[in-house]
């Protein structure tokens, strides 16, 4: 155990776990929606067109990874917020 571990106390850990997990959960509703969702209601969603296309097909071919990829910087930069806010961000 080295000493900055020891100098983080029980309650700020316990709500900086909190945070973490929350944005953990958030980003999980965030990929399965973007991953399955969309797709277990493709017929009533083809009516509706992005760029031409049916949502459905639209979100099979690009939509759900360029929520992915936008999903990942979103988390990287809420976590390292939350590092920051807990003082325990790294150099």
């Amino acid at each position: 155990m080295s000493a900055q571990q020891a100098a983080v106390d029980p309650a700020t850990a316990r709500a900086y776990w909190s945070k973490t997990s929350g944005l953990m959960w958030t980003v999980l509703a965030m990929w399965f929606i973007a991953g399955f969702g969309i797709h277990f209601f493709a017929v009533q969603l083809n009516p509706i067109h992005v760029g031409g296309f049916p949502l459905a097909y639209y979100f099979a071919a690009q939509g759900s990874l360029i929520i992915f990829v936008v999903g990942l910087f979103w988390f990287g930069w809420k976590q390292n917020k939350i590092d920051e806010e807990f003082g325990v961000q790294e150099d």
